[in-house]
């Protein structure tokens, strides 16, 4: 097989090449912050105890400083001048014992509170972990159409992580950062309000850079996240969809498109923290250029006899200290910015309109007859762009409705209409004289089975799997469903039986085993309505014969509507509708369709052009 060089990216399953960067999510920083220090009230009383063990950090820490000064003007200094001064070398022992002391308990204080604040943070993470996910499951079906499920993916881990180690790491380092840098400029007045005055004018110097910087910044992590965003959704892309690539020998492409939008995150990721890799040597040389000024200041000061050589020491030392904090925070800005810029993307998922959020609190379906009428039904995925047209059928209750039809016809689109996945454009869908906009969708769907041609199974047993029709069921019950689907024999044979492990893509059983699963799941649920949408399509004629008994099972009693391609599997239908074009154009049963000699004559007879 030869490979077809591609000189520019393909469209991937989702339609997207490279994701490009609404540019908008980055515009509301202070109302994402708010929003997710919410999260934190939950954790007040801990955040208290946070908070002591911070000022009492910010105290012991600033005490060392502090501590200094007696040290070397009481003790250094008269030892300097008279080396046998006893008094003085006691004096001096005692200060260090009591500074060794200040020292270990600052340890311990920040010990405590990082690992508090470690608890507060994943307790939020965790919540926001759990609303994302039950968000998910509220989300309609068309979400799930429109966005790529490796960024998903990629939102839900590498995002949620992101702020999970801004939390850990930003609010403990602002508080304690406000805290010293108040404290510390409190005692740089004391000291001498002229030098403390020269040193505070680095400060708005110092705000007006982190500003620009971290106005700038948020974009490039916003660009960031978006571009691994899309590298997670290309490579679960690439992963699932193995087979077809070796099998069409485009190894080479993928590789060639995979490099693309790796080449992207680099190019966004080395801006992002390019940027962020500036604050610490900017911040650190407007310290450094402060501290120089103040210092030689203070020497001219100390010649003068205006103060002494310990007052020198310390004042230089919390002339480092107000700018130090300020500095850290601004190194932390990384995070920071990765931090607010996941929680955007996460938010979003959150306020993502939920599926059918005004059906909450509308009645219950209740028992069914199962007689369902589709009404001058119109559906378009867009706008004033009709997909289905004018759909009239009447299913009586126990009668089986077969739906045929070439290739983007709008047959699933039909039974999507009636599961709800869509809502219809114009037009009414009726069951037992019941719109099923006026009832509430979680009752309307459990009263409806759905075997669809993508047989979906979970990792787990056997029996966890066809339990998962109903959740109450019995082992007995569950082995029960499994013999009316005609699995029962070929489950006992796997190697631990009904307690069989199976793989996440159900690769250790064939396609038509999976198919009986989901079959027997369905029984299971015993719904009085049935959607089969071209259940047997994906199988050998053997297994086709023993899904189909499997099926005519399922369909005693139940109002059924069936979409299959093999039209000898729906020879026995009460009606089948030929829809194309989304147009119902003949209906009828088998037997006058066939002496119609229409469109289904043609199909039937293998002589059916699907362009005429």
């Amino acid at each position: 097989m030869s490979r077809n060089k591609i000189k520019k990216p393909m469209s991937t399953a989702s339609g997207r090449g490279p994701m490009s960067v609404n540019l908008d999510k980055a515009k509301d920083s202070k109302g994402t912050l708010k929003r997710l220090l919410t999260y934190l009230d939950e954790s007040k009383k801990i955040l208290v105890a946070v908070l002591i063990f911070i000022i009492a950090y910010v105290v012991l820490n600033t005490s060392q400083s502090l501590i200094l000064q007696p040290i070397i003007d009481d003790y250094i200094v008269p030892l300097l001048e008279n080396p046998a001064d006893v008094e003085a070398k006691v004096g001096c022992i005692k200060m260090i014992i009591i500074l060794f002391l200040i020292c270990m308990s600052t340890a311990v204080c920040s010990f405590v509170q990082s690992k508090l604040m470690i608890k507060v943070s994943q307790k939020v993470i965790k919540q926001l972990r759990d609303e994302v996910f039950k968000k998910i499951q509220k989300l309609p079906i068309k979400y799930f159409d429109t966005h790529p499920h490796g960024e998903l993916m990629s939102r839900i881990t590498n995002d949620i992580d992101n702020i999970s180690t801004a939390l850990n790491t930003s609010i403990n380092q602002l508080i304690s950062g406000v805290l010293t840098v108040v404290v510390v400029l409190v005692i740089l007045f004391v000291i001498s309000p002229v030098l403390a005055t020269v040193s505070l004018l680095s400060l708005p110097v110092i705000l007006i850079v982190v500003g620009k910087i971290a106005q700038y910044n948020k974009i490039q992590f916003i660009k960031q996240q978006e571009a691994l965003a899309d590298v997670n959704g290309y490579i679960q892309e690439y992963v699932s969809g193995q087979r077809v690539i070796k099998a069409f020998n485009k190894e080479d492409d993928v590789k060639y498109e995979f490099n693309i939008r790796n080449e992207n995150l680099r190019k966004n990721g080395f801006m992002a923290q390019t940027v962020a890799g500036m604050v610490m040597p900017i911040m650190g040389n407007i310290s450094n250029i402060s501290t120089a000024i103040t210092t030689i200041l203070a020497g001219i000061f100390c010649i003068n006899g205006k103060i002494t050589l310990g007052t020198i020491t310390i004042f230089s030392k919390f002339s480092k200290e107000y700018s130090r904090p300020i500095t850290e925070i601004a190194n932390q800005f990384n995070v920071i910015q990765a931090g607010i810029a996941g929680a955007e993307r996460i938010f979003e998922i959150i306020d993502e309109e939920e599926e059918y959020p005004e059906n909450v609190g509308k009645p219950e379906i209740g028992k069914l007859e199962g007689h369902v009428e589709f009404k001058n039904v119109y559906f378009g995925y867009k706008e004033n762009e009709n997909i289905l047209k004018d759909i009239n059928i009447d299913a009586k209750p126990g009668k089986t409705i077969a739906i045929v039809g070439p290739t983007g016809a709008g047959k699933t689109t039909t039974i999507n209409l009636l599961t709800r996945f869509y809502d219809v454009t114009k037009g009414q869908i009726l069951i037992d004289g019941k719109d099923v906009r006026e009832v509430e969708k979680d009752s309307l769907r459990d009263s409806l089975g759905i075997v669809l041609q993508d047989t979906v199974l979970f990792s787990g047993t056997v029996m966890d799997n066809i339990r998962y029709g109903r959740i109450d069921a019995t082992d007995e019950e569950i082995i029960e469903a499994a013999k009316l689907a005609d699995a029962h024999g070929f489950i006992k044979r796997l190697p631990q039986g009904y307690n069989t492990i199976i793989s996440e893509d159900a690769g250790n059983i064939s396609k038509g085993q999976a198919q009986l699963i989901n079959i027997a799941r369905v029984i299971l649920n015993n719904p009085q309505i049935l959607v089969l949408d071209e259940a047997t399509s994906n199988v050998d004629t053997r297994m086709e014969v023993k899904i189909q008994k499997a099926m005519n099972k399922l369909l005693e009693g139940r109002t059924s509507f069936v979409i299959a391609h093999r039209l000898s599997t729906i020879v026995n239908s009460d009606k089948i509708l030929v829809i194309n074009d989304g147009q119902i154009i003949e209906q009828g049963n088998h037997n006058e369709l066939i002496a119609k000699k229409g469109v289904y004559y043609k199909m039937y007879t293998g002589i059916f052009d699907e362009a005429s």
